[in-house]
């Protein structure tokens, strides 16, 4: 009994894929080269490794830049406790190298506007694209509620639209902006996004502690986001052909403006719902602008024109606005 237990110890009658684990270390796969050293107790039996281990390619020494809690997960996940240290290099096959190359890859694009950007700092990351209308809507409310982010630019226009590449897609499925990473979640959709902030973040208040002034605020909120909007955006607009765009961008927006006018007669005071700023706000001045680029006559619509004027002149409004983003072109710049 007592030798079948020793047996056991020494690997000899477990699986292959365990008796690698009473293997020398300089002999265990995946496993760094070790220092020479005279004599090295393992635990189950005491052996001396190899005094010249073979020759081997190492790799770039930018993988110990890589914060140390990084280095505590993959260590962890690896159950290397050699690349804590930092003095031994990583094997040049295997998985360590791949993840070092990744983690290298996505080091060198932050800030350059790549997809896997990643803050250390934890700042929430905007997927935005300087005129959309749907991205200004989330700029107003991170800046209304002073919260710091980072912009990535997604050119909705730029090789066939960038939000069709499969880095963005795998982000956000619907291939559309905005997203937002904030909290270890990522957010699609404007409103959705707007909503997740108004309950983390609840100061200032963006909806009625009114149950009906809060129905107002979702009900012109909802015209503006579902009914009018998508009619007339980029993805509708190449569908209905090239010599079309501009007549069916008109036409959907005065309809859609038809019925909010009427809508805001009798809901507004100073902005659209009362007199405090609401995500209603937050979705009238996005699709004013849309109107104006479409060359719509806002004349017939005079309470709308009148919000519109008051918002534009807070600050959260313009720190947002398209003419003043990362990516806006400079001849559009203000």
């Amino acid at each position: 009994m007592r030798e079948k237990r020793l047996e056991n110890r020494e690997g000899r009658d477990l699986p292959k894929v365990m008796q690698s684990w009473f293997l020398p270390w300089d002999q265990t796969p995946g496993m760094p080269a070790l220092r020479p050293l005279n004599h090295v107790n393992y635990g189950f039996k005491t052996r001396t490794p190899n005094l010249a281990p073979p020759e081997q390619k190492r790799l770039p020494p930018s993988w110990k830049k890589m914060p140390f809690l990084t280095r505590v997960k993959v260590s962890l996940k690896l159950v290397s406790p050699s690349f804590l240290i930092g003095s031994w290099d990583p094997p040049s096959s295997g998985i360590l190298p791949l993840l070092c190359k990744f983690w290298e890859r996505g080091h060198s694009l932050r800030g350059q506007g790549s997809h896997n950007t990643m803050t250390e700092s934890g700042k929430p990351i905007l997927y935005s694209y300087f005129r959309s209308s749907c991205s200004w809507r989330v700029r107003i409310a991170l800046a209304l509620k002073s919260i710091d982010y980072e912009t990535v630019p997604i050119n909705l226009i730029k090789d066939g639209g960038q939000q069709f590449s499969e880095e963005f897609q795998a982000l956000n499925p619907m291939q559309q902006v905005p997203a937002l990473k904030i909290d270890g979640i990522t957010i699609g959709q404007s409103l959705a996004i707007i909503e997740y902030l108004e309950e983390t973040r609840p100061t200032p208040r963006l909806l009625p502690q009114d149950p009906k002034r809060r129905a107002q605020v979702r009900m012109i909120s909802d015209v503006i986001a579902s009914g009018i909007q998508p009619l007339q955006n980029l993805s509708v607009l190449k569908q209905v052909g090239q010599e079309n765009q501009l007549t069916w961008a008109q036409k959907v927006i005065r309809s859609g403006f038809n019925a909010l006018e009427q809508i805001l007669q009798s809901t507004a005071g100073k902005y659209c719902v009362g007199d405090e700023v609401s995500v209603a706000d937050l979705c009238l001045v996005p699709q004013v602008a849309n109107a104006e680029r479409f060359k719509v006559d806002l004349t017939p619509y005079p309470t709308i024109s009148r919000i519109n004027k008051t918002l534009l002149a807070l600050e959260a409004f313009q720190v947002s606005h398209p003419c003043r983003q990362p990516d806006t072109p400079p001849e559009l710049r203000a």
